[in-house]
């Protein structure tokens, strides 16, 4: 299914053969996904938005800084030769291994979407 957009955040769309309902929740959240749900895409929508407003304004009054939805690192395990393979293309485009993995990821992130 598609994904709910909205300042900054996005939120999954399911749907519960079950209850005939849709649920999401926020991707990339590791500490407060927030959760909502609706019996159309546009009442999903409307819980979505005033979930994200609710945790924005207690993050607010509560003097915390909002979990950002994704940060600006990405931990990644890959296998030693194919690290290895990284940090010689690095080398010999001579730029840090950083770089290079994240100009990689851009091009084919853009390639696929």
């Amino acid at each position: 299914m598609g994904h709910l957009h909205y300042k900054g955040y996005i939120g999954s769309v399911e749907y519960s053969e079950e209850d005939n309902s849709l649920y999401g929740e926020t991707l990339g959240m590791k500490r407060n996904a927030i959760t909502y749900e609706g019996t159309s895409i546009s009442e999903l929508e409307a819980d979505f938005q005033e979930g994200v407003d609710c945790y924005l304004e207690y993050c607010e009054t509560s003097g915390i800084e909002p979990e950002k939805a994704f940060g600006d690192s990405l931990s990644v395990v890959i296998p030693a030769d194919i690290h290895r393979k990284v940090v010689l293309l690095a080398e010999r485009k001579g730029v840090s291994v950083d770089v290079f993995v994240r100009e990689s990821l851009a091009k084919r992130v853009t390639a696929e979407l």
